[in-house]
């Protein structure tokens, strides 16, 4: 079985879970699981984790992503996107100024409704499933964050912008945000996801290349380790009597690892593989362990 991440880049017309699908088919094992979705018109960053890796999906899912979109100005759609029926058009009469000014007013914190056309989920039934029998349901807005939000070029009636948020943020809820502010109404007309943490488009793969290693017997080399996605932490080395305690997940004395770390440190055994993620619990003199990787 493979253990690790590999960067896909989604094509159009695949689901996330339509990805996953295709890599259990290609790679032949069945524990895989994606990182967040991406709507099938959508293309970009998909970290994949492989085996051991699944116990990172939920790590990986909170990263910051960062997108590259065209906003249509003067178009409304049921689904925020320009996949959906129209609902109205209108002249678009701002002018490139108030157009970027109303747009850099949605950077910092904002509040988002998610849109019916989303996985989110009512009373145990996800939204696009309601959507689909005609029903609309009252959705609370919710915080996100848009950490920075660029216009790249403007022809009217399309941006072309880059936004880099926080996970839960919906960009075509952004761009039908920012087309009522205006007045004349907007849709999402494209969507690239970029980059999703330290994972970038440019480093990503397509099926057909992963297809094309697993053939050539060479897609191990297209693994990142599970290791190097958290180095950010700080690494401890355990001794050899304290392997023991490591592969059964016990705490660990933080004496004999230095000074004490306040957040999460990675534990390695003696040998110097990786096993865990574990952090000092106050109080105790002890890393307890947050995630194995046995």
């Amino acid at each position: 079985m493979l253990d690790g991440i590999i960067n896909i880049k989604k094509e159009k017309g695949y689901t996330s879970h339509d990805v996953v699908a295709r890599l259990r088919g290609i790679l032949g094992q069945k524990k895989i699981g994606h990182t967040g979705t991406l709507d099938p018109d959508a293309v970009g960053v998909l970290p994949v984790c492989l085996g051991k890796a699944t116990k990172l999906c939920d790590l990986l899912t909170d990263k910051e992503k960062t997108y590259q979109t065209v906003l249509l100005l003067g178009t409304e759609t049921d689904t925020q996107d320009i996949s959906g029926q129209v609902l109205r058009e209108c002249a678009v009469t701002a002018d490139p100024a108030k157009i970027c000014a109303c747009i850099q007013s949605f950077q910092g914190e904002i509040m988002q409704i998610p849109p019916m056309y989303s996985a989110c989920k009512v009373q145990g039934k996800r939204l696009y499933e309601l959507a689909r029998e005609g029903i609309q349901v009252e959705r609370k807005p919710r915080p996100v964050q848009i950490h920075h939000i660029t216009v790249i070029d403007m022809a009217s009636p399309r941006v072309f912008m880059e936004v880099a948020c926080s996970k839960g943020t919906y960009i075509r809820t952004l761009c039908h945000d920012i087309g009522q502010k205006l007045g004349c109404g907007g849709c999402m007309e494209e969507l690239v996801r970029t980059r999703v943490g330290t994972f970038a488009l440019d480093q990503a793969l397509t099926l057909d290349q992963v297809e094309t290693l697993q053939a050539k017997g060479q897609v191990e080399e297209a693994l990142i380790p599970i290791d190097r996605v958290l180095e950010r932490y700080p690494k401890i080395t355990c001794t050899g009597p304290e392997d023991k305690l490591l592969d059964n997940g016990n705490p660990l004395p933080v004496k004999n690892h230095g000074p004490a770390h306040p957040g999460w440190v990675r534990v390695c055994d003696s040998r110097g593989i990786f096993k865990g993620i574990y952090q000092q619990r106050e109080g105790t003199g002890k890393y307890f362990p947050i995630k194995m990787f046995l």
